[in-house]
């Protein structure tokens, strides 16, 4: 197993550039008649990925390996051609295998029948049969050509920054920290770490989640949306965004009196949150892109609603600080309406497929006369 990102397979093969994700959905975008819908159902799927992962008592970082491996999958399939609600129950029963939280297959199965089959999914037709999840687990793991070993930014993000209350169980539970012999990868000229208020380190981790409702993890490597969700972090949440304008302010405040040694000074120098990231090692101008599709992202999820009836879903990182988002346009889209999307493409293809069968059974009729006469 890999344990430096750089020389890992998610590197070296399974981050890829927007072609490569246009390809792979050409075959869906015949089938839909919007082709934001793609991008809805991109959230569709990692909703039903995080209800079966939480029903399954799953860790969240196992419930990201599960939506990395469900990408991964569909880079190579699409969704017309294949049932992605046993794709998701495959790449859950395969994650919890790979994070080590082990799930029985009996209750994956079970658990998926009751999730998918509920309101507002109306999913009727998956299998009863334990043996159909494991075939489908065989197939999952050929496609990802046996890549089981997963990074994820929650480790970039406990490396880079610091509670002021630091809470050493969650860290544990994600994992170790960056090594002495990465340090400048991840550092560049910046020093220790990155002091944020509680809810500040929280609302970080709850932007990573969110992340995974889109193809951002496809894209780019962990440690630049980290990064992206740090800064994301200290412009637009309220209590981090107070506590670096005091901190600025505080550091280009000018000194009264005359100047002394501070070599006797017991005073902390204040940190400087925008010189901190500035140090890093990292594209700045491809972190800023990063964050503006983050924005994206929140504005279209804003639309997507778990019920017609139901207050449009609120983003994790900002559930606390706005209880009354105000709407950004657009069709509201639902599960269920995604649902029906899903199932038009893949009846539509069936049709297609059947249809081209018909047709090369009539000319191959044809050219059998033909070659009797």
């Amino acid at each position: 197993m890999a344990t430096d990102f750089w020389s890992s397979s998610h590197y070296k093969r399974w981050i890829v550039d927007r072609a490569t994700l246009r390809q792979a959905r050409a075959e869906d975008l015949l089938y839909v008649e919007d082709p934001e819908h793609l991008d809805f159902l991109a959230i569709y799927f990692y909703e039903l990925i995080m209800k079966l992962g939480k029903r399954l008592h799953l860790a969240q970082r196992a419930i990201a390996t599960a939506t990395v491996f469900f990408r991964r999958f569909y880079l190579k399939n699409s969704y017309c051609e294949t049932d992605p609600f046993i794709v998701i129950a495959a790449c859950c029963y395969l994650a919890s295998k790979a994070e080590e939280f082990p799930a029985h297959i009996k209750n994956v199965v079970s658990d998926a029948r009751h999730i998918f089959g509920q309101e507002p999914y109306h999913v009727k037709h998956f299998p009863t049969d334990n043996t159909k999840l494991a075939e489908m687990e065989f197939y999952l793991v050929d496609d990802l050509e046996c890549d089981l070993t997963v990074f994820h930014p929650y480790r970039t993000l406990l490396a880079l920054c610091k509670s002021v209350e630091d809470d050493e169980s969650e860290a544990g539970e994600v994992g170790v920290g960056v090594s002495v012999e990465e340090s400048e990868r991840y550092w560049g000229t910046g020093q220790g770490q990155l002091e944020l208020p509680p809810a500040g380190l929280q609302n970080a981790w709850f932007i990573i989640n969110d992340t995974f409702r889109s193809e951002l993890c496809l894209l780019y490597p962990p440690h630049l949306i980290a990064i992206a969700a740090i800064y994301l972090t200290c412009v637009f949440h309220p209590a981090t965004n107070e506590t670096i304008a005091s901190v600025l302010a505080t550091a280009h405040e000018p000194s009264a009196g005359p100047r002394r040694s501070s070599r006797h000074s017991d005073k902390p120098v204040a940190q400087d949150p925008v010189a901190f990231l500035a140090g890093l090692n990292v594209s700045l101008p491809l972190v800023a892109s990063i964050a503006q599709e983050i924005i994206a992202l929140y504005a279209l999820w804003e639309r997507y609603r778990e019920s017609s009836s139901s207050d449009a879903s609120t983003p994790e990182s900002t559930r606390d600080d706005d209880d009354s988002a105000s709407s950004t346009g657009g069709t509201v889209v639902t599960p269920a309406m995604l649902t029906q999307i899903l199932t038009r493409m893949r009846e539509t293809k069936m049709q297609d497929h059947a249809q081209q069968q018909g047709r090369q059974v009539a000319v191959n009729r044809m050219l059998e006369r033909t070659q009797g006469v």
